[in-house]
């Protein structure tokens, strides 16, 4: 028996994943970013407690769905609401010992202002090329690049 087909949950020994969702969040660019051939412009937001540069993503709640935890945290992190969009790629990986699951997507910005809290201390707007450098971790990357460009910012 392999991993993937091992039996798991209660009594086998085997964490279930903890499950959380996010976005990569974008809004049509403003003036003063030459160079963006994209159009957009991409958040990306500083958690001071691992002092890293990621999308806004967290851990759902009991009985939310991954769509609803995705706008949720978003709103939370960035003080944005947002309309979901494509969806990206479900990134994975172990946390604490324990598997992690992040569904994403796409996520237009609406309406909103930020305002620093303790669990994320900055948001910058930048355009997909600089956002792709401040970036922390390599999957945070690769979704950004999974990005599809937006027709026409409908």
């Amino acid at each position: 028996m392999n991993a993937a087909t091992a039996p798991s949950g209660p009594g086998t020994g085997a964490a279930a994943p903890v499950l959380a969702a996010g976005c990569v969040l974008w809004r049509p660019a403003v003036s003063g970013h030459p160079g963006d051939s994209a159009g957009i412009e991409v958040a990306v937001i500083h958690r001071p407690k691992w002092d890293d540069w990621s999308h806004p993503k967290g851990k759902r709640k009991r009985g939310e769905t991954a769509e609803e935890c995705a706008l949720r945290e978003v709103l939370e992190e960035t003080g944005h609401r947002c309309a979901l969009g494509a969806r990206l790629p479900t990134v994975r990986y172990t946390a604490s010992g324990r598997p992690k699951v992040v569904d994403y997507w796409a996520a237009r910005a609406l309406s909103g202002t930020f305002a620093p809290t303790r669990e994320v201390d900055a948001l910058l707007w930048l355009p997909p090329a600089e956002a792709r450098a401040r970036l922390t971790r390599p999957q945070d990357r690769a979704l950004l690049d999974a990005l599809p460009v937006p027709p026409a910012h409908r």
